[in-house]
């Protein structure tokens, strides 16, 4: 493959911020390129509403050579010397719109207002310095807290905590044990913990003695933690000879424990994801057009072109090399963002009953069928949709959201994430106090005209993040207590 076209294709699979951070770097290296602010203004939309009104989607515009095309190669294709003035290609994005700005040192970074993360580690030093304790306890409880795991946990054996300290100081299992309790009374509740149950048990013991179900939610974390996960509600009241009541009680208390304690504490900021596409209705169709604000504007350097073409054999130079770097790196963002339009726009035909109805709308589509439409190769539609994202009236989609496997149900084929909608309709309806176990809901569905076995049906609701049948009963059984 040509420079030319490893970087056509290495543009396209870049997300909206790796791709405003390589414009910079390329800003930054070419000094032919620079930033523009006289192009014009809104072209992207009002070429997709002139195309609405002419009953003409982004899909259906002439087919333009995609990057990894093999039937056309960019290689073979000729190539006028840059410095030519009969050069027609493209010196300035077409996408541009006002929503493109251009960086300034005065104005102030919106991450420079982004709270400070409290470190755990910090936190937990400052609470022993409060502590009254000998100065020997003090550096073990600094040695324990720095041993402790980024959610809490301390999972070093307290053996090799005691290996780790000066042989001189003989330091004694027993006595670093002393130490965790210290450790472990600090805040949050629950860190320092060896083990889960260790650290739901110290968050139960914090709790007011009085509270209803909490000896029962100790004595269930001690012997039946394991079958918590899914409970077997019958097998449960059995064996801790209770009412049902008393069990969805304890089982609430449980629930509301944290059980990685350190979550809390040095999480990473989060990186706000910028659509690259945003679709609207115009008439009756569902139009799709670049979102202004991830368009940069950027244009050659008319004047330095003129030096350079006023040299004679400049065309060879490194100078000239820039040059033609800088139009090649201009047309491989136009065509980044054509192919983005048009992969965008071809799945917003192919799914526009969503944006009417939503998930239960939704047809089967796999990345094939795009690539068929557009003539394009697959593997381009999988670099277009990867980290991509759609501004639509029901939120902020990745494009690849409107890709799913399809489920045979009668006489047609229905698309997975549909099937889960319908799951989750259905779940949302039931009776509270009779909840619908996977066979019922998997014979509801067969009603429909949607054949699923049981499993698919758990596979499915548990993806959607609904709790089982017992869980849910046991949730309906406390709301009754309360």
């Amino acid at each position: 493959m040509t420079p030319q076209l490893q970087q056509s294709i290495r543009l396209l699979q870049l997300s909206a911020a790796e791709f405003e951070q390589e414009i910079e770097d390329t800003l930054a290296a070419n000094p032919f390129l620079e930033r523009d602010d006289t192009l014009r203004e809104g072209s992207s939309e009002e070429t997709a509403e002139r195309n609405a009104s002419e009953g003409q989607t982004a899909a259906d515009a002439p087919e333009l050579p995609q990057p990894d095309a093999p039937e056309v190669p960019l290689d073979i294709i000729a190539q006028p010397d840059p410095l030519s003035p009969d050069w027609q290609d493209e010196s300035s994005l077409r996408f541009d719109t006002p929503g493109s700005r251009e960086r300034s040192d005065e104005g102030a970074d919106i991450a420079q207002f982004a709270p400070a993360t409290d470190c755990m580690y910090d936190h937990l030093l400052g609470q022993l310095g409060t502590c009254r304790v000998s100065h020997r306890d003090r550096e073990l409880a600094r040695l324990v807290i720095h041993a402790l795991e980024p959610d809490g946990y301390l999972r070093t054996p307290l053996e090799e905590l005691a290996a780790l300290c000066p042989p001189a100081e003989e330091v004694q299992v027993d006595e670093l044990a002393v130490v965790v309790r210290l450790v472990q009374s600090f805040e949050p509740v629950g860190i320092a913990a060896r083990s889960l149950e260790e650290c739901l048990l110290l968050q139960l013991d914090d709790r007011d003695p009085d509270t209803p179900g909490v000896e029962l939610a100790r004595r269930m974390v001690r012997g039946h933690l394991a079958q918590l996960a899914t409970p077997d509600t019958p097998r449960l009241l059995r064996a801790l000879d209770c009412s049902e009541a008393d069990l969805a009680s304890a089982y609430q208390l449980i629930r509301s424990c944290t059980p990685r304690p350190g979550q809390a504490f040095g999480a990473d900021r989060t990186d706000y994801v910028v659509a690259d596409v945003q679709v609207r209705k115009v008439g009756d169709r569902w139009i799709a057009r670049i979102n202004p604000e991830v368009i940069p504007k950027i244009g050659l350097n008319r004047s330095f072109v003129s030096m350079v073409r006023a040299q004679r054999g400049a065309s060879g130079s490194a100078l000239g090399q820039h040059l033609q770097e800088a139009r090649w790196f201009v047309r491989n963002v136009n065509q980044r963002f054509r192919t983005i339009l048009r992969v965008a726009q071809a799945i917003i035909d192919r799914q526009s009953r969503f944006f009417e109805h939503g998930d239960i709308a939704m047809r089967p589509l796999v990345l094939r069928e795009i690539a068929a439409t557009l003539g394009m190769h697959e593997s381009t539609v999988s670099r277009v949709t990867s980290n991509k994202y759609l501004m639509t009236p029901r939120g902020l989609l990745e494009l690849k959201y409107f890709f799913s496997s399809h489920v045979e149900s009668e006489g047609h084929a229905c698309s997975a994430r549909a099937v889960r909608a319908l799951i989750r309709q259905i779940i949302m309806s039931e009776d509270a106090h009779h909840p619908l176990s996977d066979v019922k809901v998997a014979r509801l569905l067969g009603d429909k005209g949607i054949v699923v076995a049981r499993r698919t049906v758990s596979k499915y609701r548990d993806s959607i993040h609904i709790p089982s049948v017992e869980v849910r009963r046991l949730s309906s059984a406390l709301a009754l207590a309360a």
